[in-house]
């Protein structure tokens, strides 16, 4: 058939979406601190725009658990609970481990070489340091595995839950040594070559409890400090 001389105009970006990217942004690189008071006027100015899009925004950011209410007394950037972290990292642990068992069947030479080249980046940027850059070489490694396990439910849980993550590995970057977990990556990389899923998953969850411990031990100095 002929291609059509009329279309439909490529649709907007919803104004909700726009504020919740900015906000969770502004959240994650720590621009808006834990703790630090959100208020609509404010946060309209800044984002020139009206109230709707931004509670609508703010609403989603509070499922996510990064936005505290209070209802008739305050909205505010979510606090660190560690109890909470500790959760999240033996979820976030074990959804990972199993996209990495998931994913152990359908990893290939290549793939082999795009968890080696993700983890040479990861170690390049904890050197510099470039917190930006290990934070994304790091999703680079892990979404390998996420992109092989087949499972199309844990790209969609993990979106919820790595927000949370993130911010706390922001927070707390400059007193996390990365070191070990270069080695574990490496650990992974190796048992995954060699077929082994049971291995790679273990090894994926070790990974990723050992970084909330480092992140729980991170807080306990800031207490103590």
């Amino acid at each position: 058939m002929p291609v059509p001389e009329d279309r439909p105009a490529a649709p907007r970006r919803l104004l909700r979406d726009v504020a919740y990217d900015t906000l969770l942004t502004a959240i994650l690189d720590g621009t808006l601190a834990p703790g630090e008071k959100l208020q609509d006027a404010e946060l309209g100015r800044w984002l020139k725009l009206s109230r709707t899009p931004i509670r609508e925004a703010l609403a989603r950011l509070e499922e996510d658990g990064l936005v505290e209410t209070y209802p008739q007394r305050f909205t505010r950037v979510a606090t660190v609970d560690r109890d909470q972290a500790r959760d999240m990292f033996q979820i976030v642990g074990a959804i990972h481990a199993l996209a990495t068992r998931l994913a152990v069947p359908n990893v290939t030479n290549k793939a082999i070489e795009r968890l080696k080249s993700a983890n040479r980046d990861f170690k390049a940027a904890l050197t510099a340091p470039d917190v930006d850059g290990a934070i994304a070489a790091d999703d680079a490694f892990h979404g390998i595995f996420v992109e092989l396990s087949g499972n199309d439910e844990i790209p969609r849980v993990l979106a919820r839950l790595l927000p949370r993550v993130r911010r706390l590995e922001r927070l707390q970057f400059g007193s996390l040594p990365g070191r070990r977990s270069v080695k574990q990556h490496k650990r992974i990389i190796t048992a995954a070559a060699g077929g082994d899923e049971e291995a790679a998953g273990e090894a994926a969850m070790d990974n990723w409890l050992t970084l909330g411990r480092l992140i729980d031990d991170s807080l306990d100095e800031e207490t103590a400090a």
